[in-house]
C-alpha cells in the first residue's frame, strides 16, 4: 500500500510531528534500532522518519593531498568519516521507506541547513525533485498540525542552493587551506594537522589583534581626586571634575588647594527616566546573556536550546529575530507559566493589563521569529539544572517584555571645595516595572544619596590623591565574541558557536578570557603575511552577501562558486612559492606551544624538576615524569584525553592539578596520583563528582 513519506531531521521531531498528525496513536516501528512512525490521518497512511542531521556531507571525490582541489560532492556521511558512520542505519531505513512512497513532504526545521538536509534526502535517497514543505517554529501539536495543513506545495529551491552553495564555500576554503598548512609544517619535518576556515581564520586574526593590542598597551598613569564628604551619619565620595589628571603637579596643587578645606553644595540636579523592557532573545543574545549568568559557553547554551526546543517548551533557537506576532497567541503562553511558582506571580499581573504589548527589536529573520516559551510549559523537576536555568531565562524574558518600563532617577551634587568642583552621582530604582519580572539576571547600580541642600556646607573627613594607570583592553570572552561575530557579519547564527569552539579543539585559543595561543599566532602571522585574503573579513562579509543573493535570486550558486575558486587558485599558486618557509614558522611555533603544554608544573618529590608530558615509543602512551631524570624517578601515569595545565596544586598529596577534555564529555579537574584523598569522593558518588567535575572511580591520573 502507498503511503506519503514525511521527512524530519531528527528522531524526536519525528514522534511530535507523527503524534500531531495521527487520527489516533502512531505505531511506533524500530529497523536496526532506528525509529519511525506509522499513521493514519484523514484516513491517508502517512510514515515519519528521522534523516538525523546531515546524513550527506560534503567530501573529495578522490582523496589527495594536492591543492586546491574542487573536484567535490554530496556524499553519504558515513561513507567519509567512521564518526559518521552512524548515520548508515538512517540512511538504508529511509532507502527502504522511500520505494513504496507516492508522496513526499520536508518537514526538517525551517531554516538553511533544514532546506539542504531535506532536499538532499529528496534527491539522493527518494529520487525526486520535489515536495511539499511544513514550515513551523515549534513543536507544539497545533503548530505542527496547521503547518502540515498547510504545507507549501514546493521547498524553498533559492534557500537550498544558497545553503549547499555555503557548504562548498567552506569546503573550498576550509579543505584546502587545511592541506597547505599541514603540507607546509610535513615538509619543515613535523606532521601536525593544522586547519583553516572561510569564516575561522577571520575569527582567529581578530583574537590575535586584540592580543597585540594588550601586548603593545603601554599603561599611562593618571591621578584621581576623592574628596570624603561628612553628611549627617555618614560619608559621600566626591570626585573631582577633572576625573582623572593626566599632570601630577596639577594634581598635587589641586589636592594642596583644597586640603583641609570644607565643601558647599553649589548644585543639585535630579532626572527621572524611563528604562524600557528588554527586547525577545535571538540566539546571539541569549547566549550572550546565558554566558554573562551562568558561564555556558555558546554552544553549550544552544545545545540546551535545541533540547528544550525538541521538547516542544520553546521555539526554534537559531533566530536572528527579535519580533514577537500577535499569533502566537500572549495570553495563553502567560496564562500557562502562571503555573510555575517562581513567575506565578508576575503572570498574573501581566494578565491584569488591559492590552499586552512586547517590546520589539530591530532585527528580524525570513525564517522564524525570536526565541519564546510556548504554552507547553515544562515540569521543572524533569529538567537537568543546566536546561532548567536555560528555561527560567527565556520564561522571565518573554514575561519582562510586556512589563511597564522602569522608573528610574539620577542624582548629581555638586560640591565646591574652595572653588574647585567635586561631583557625587548616585542613581536608584523608583518603580522597577519589568525589572521585578527580570530578576535576577538584570542589575542596576543603586546608590542612594543622602538629601542635601544647596549652599549648605560640609566638612570634608578626608581627601585623597590616588594613583593609577589606563588598562589595556579587556580580552574577548566567549560571550562577548558571539556578539562580535555578529555585529561584523562574520558567520551565522548556526555557525558561530560551532567556530569558535573548533578554535578552542585546535587549541588556537584558549581560557574563558580568551587568549590566543603560540600556534594560533603563528597561523595568523602566515596567513597575513603570505595569503591575506584568507584572513580577510571584507572577502568573508562579501561572501556572505553573495550567499544572501543567492536566496533573493540576484545571482546563482554556480556564480558564487566560480567565483570563489578562481580566487583560491590565485591565492595557492602564491601560498606555494613560500610554503618552506611557511612551514619553518608553524614547525617554531608548535615546538614552543608543545614546550609551554607539556610542562605541568613542579615535581613533590624531588622539589627541583618540572613534571613534564612524555611519550613512550614502547608502550605508545603518554606518562609524567620529572625532567631530573635519572637523578629523580618519579613518573605517573595519563588517562586519555586532551591534558591541559592549570598551575593549581592538589592540597593533599602536593602534585599538579589537570583539567581533562574528551570530547563529547564535560571536562575534568583531577590530580596526578592515583590513590589521591581528593578522589575518595569519586568512589562514594555514583556521579563521579569532585571538584565539580564528572569522572568513575577507576580513573587513574
Amino acid at each position: 500500500m502507498a503511503y506519503e513519506l514525511i521527512i524530519c531531521e531528527k528522531n524526536d521531531a519525528s514522534r511530535r510531528i507523527a503524534e500531531a498528525l495521527a487520527d489516533k496513536n502512531p505505531e511506533k516501528k524500530i529497523v536496526n534500532k532506528i525509529p519511525y512512525f506509522e499513521l493514519s490521518h484523514k484516513g491517508k497512511k502517512i510514515i515519519v522518519a528521522s534523516a538525523v542531521g546531515h546524513i550527506f556531507t560534503v567530501a573529495e571525490n578522490k582523496k589527495t593531498q594536492n591543492y586546491p582541489n574542487f573536484d567535490i560532492s554530496w556524499q553519504p556521511s558515513f561513507k567519509v568519516s567512521k564518526k559518521t558512520y552512524y548515520t548508515k542505519n538512517y540512511f538504508d531505513l529511509l532507502t527502504q521507506l522511500s520505494k513504496d512512497a507516492d508522496s513526499y513532504v520536508i518537514g526538517c526545521d525551517f531554516d538553511t541547513e533544514g532546506e539542504v538536509i531535506g532536499r538532499n534526502v529528496l534527491w539522493f535517497i527518494c529520487k525526486k525533485k520535489n515536495a511539499k514543505r511544513m514550515k513551523f517554529s515549534t513543536l507544539t501539536k497545533e503548530e505542527l498540525f496547521d503547518s502540515y495543513e498547510n504545507a507549501s506545495k514546493s521547498i524553498d529551491v533559492k534557500l537550498a542552493e544558497a545553503g549547499e552553495a555555503r557548504h562548498f564555500l567552506d569546503n573550498y576554503f576550509g579543505l584546502n587551506s587545511s592541506k597547505a598548512l599541514t603540507s607546509a609544517i610535513k615538509n619543515a619535518g613535523l606532521f601536525k594537522i593544522l586547519s583553516s576556515g572561510r569564516v575561522q581564520s577571520p575569527i582567529l586574526t581578530l583574537i590575535a589583534k586584540r592580543e597585540e593590542e594588550i601586548e603593545s598597551f603601554i599603561p599611562k598613569p593618571y591621578w584621581q581626586l576623592i574628596a570624603r564628604v561628612n553628611i549627617k551619619d555618614g560619608t559621600l565620595e566626591a570626585l573631582h571634575k577633572e576625573e582623572k589628571f593626566w599632570n601630577k603637579d596639577k594634581a598635587d596643587s589641586t589636592y594642596k588647594k583644597c586640603k583641609n578645606k570644607d565643601a558647599i553644595v553649589r548644585e543639585i540636579k535630579k532626572r527621572q527616566y524611563y528604562t524600557q523592557p528588554p527586547t525577545p532573545f535571538n540566539i546571539t543574545s541569549l547566549q550572550t546573556e546565558s554566558y554573562k549568568n551562568f558561564g555556558f559557553s555558546p554552544k553549550q547554551t544552544l545545545d540546551i536550546a535545541e533540547r528544550l526546543y525538541l521538547s516542544a517548551h520553546i521555539s526554534y533557537p537559531r533566530t536572528s529575530s527579535e519580533k514577537l506576532p500577535q499569533t502566537i497567541d500572549y495570553k495563553r503562553i502567560i496564562k500557562n507559566l502562571a503555573n510555575i511558582k517562581e513567575i506565578n506571580k508576575n503572570a498574573l499581573i501581566l494578565l491584569q493589563k488591559a492590552q499586552l504589548k512586547p517590546n520589539e527589536g530591530a532585527k528580524t529573520d525570513p525564517a522564524h521569529i525570536s526565541i519564546y516559551p510556548t504554552h507547553d510549559t515544562p515540569d521543572l523537576s524533569k529538567l537537568s539544572e543546566q536546561e532548567k536555568k536555560i528555561y527560567m531565562l527565556l520564561a522571565k524574558r518573554f514575561l519582562s517584555v510586556f512589563a511597564d518600563p522602569a522608573l528610574r532617577e539620577s542624582i548629581e551634587i555638586k560640591f565646591d571645595i574652595n572653588n574647585e568642583i567635586f561631583i557625587a552621582k548616585g542613581s536608584r530604582t523608583i518603580s522597577p516595572g519589568w525589572i521585578s519580572f527580570y530578576q535576577p539576571y538584570v542589575k542596576f547600580k543603586e546608590v542612594q544619596l543622602p538629601e542635601v541642600k544647596e549652599n549648605e556646607k560640609y566638612n570634608v573627613k578626608e581627601l585623597i590623591l590616588k594613583e593609577d594607570k589606563t588598562k589595556p583592553p579587556a580580552r574577548y570572552t566567549q560571550g562577548s565574541m558571539i556578539s562580535e561575530m555578529e555585529e561584523r557579519n562574520l558567520g551565522t547564527r548556526a555557525t558561530r558557536a560551532n567556530i569558535l569552539q573548533i578554535l578552542y579543539d585546535r587549541y588556537y585559543i584558549e581560557d574563558k578570557s580568551i587568549k590566543i595561543t603560540d600556534i594560533g599566532k603563528a597561523v595568523v602571522k602566515v596567513l597575513e603575511k603570505y595569503v591575506p585574503e584568507l584572513i580577510s573579513e571584507d572577502l568573508t562579509r562579501q561572501f556572505e552577501q553573495e550567499l544572501e543573493q543567492i536566496q533573493e535570486s540576484k545571482t546563482t550558486e554556480e556564480e558564487v562558486l566560480e567565483k570563489a575558486r578562481e580566487l583560491l587558485k590565485k591565492i595557492f599558486i602564491n601560498f606555494k612559492k613560500h610554503e618552506k618557509d611557511i612551514g619553518k614558522h608553524l614547525v617554531e611555533a608548535l615546538k614552543q606551544t608543545q614546550e609551554k603544554t607539556s610542562i605541568l608544573g613542579k615535581c613533590s618529590m624531588c622539589k627541583e624538576g618540572e613534571l613534564r608530558i612524555l611519550y613512550s615509543r614502547k608502550t605508545k602512551k603518554r606518562f609524567v615524569a620529572c625532567n631530573k631524570y635519572p637523578a629523580c624517578k618519579t613518573t605517573y601515569s595519563l588517562t586519555t584525553g586532551k591534558i591541559i595545565p592549570t598551575n593549581e596544586m592538589c592540597e593533599y598529596c602536593k602534585t599538579p592539578i589537570v583539567k581533562v577534555q574528551r570530547k563529547g564529555k564535560r571536562p575534568f579537574k583531577m590530580c596526578l596520583t592515583y590513590d589521591c584523598k581528593s578522589k575518595e569522593k569519586w568512589k562514594s558518588n555514583s556521579n563521579g563528582n569532585n571538584n565539580n567535575n564528572k569522572e568513575n572511580n577507576n580513573q587513574k591520573a
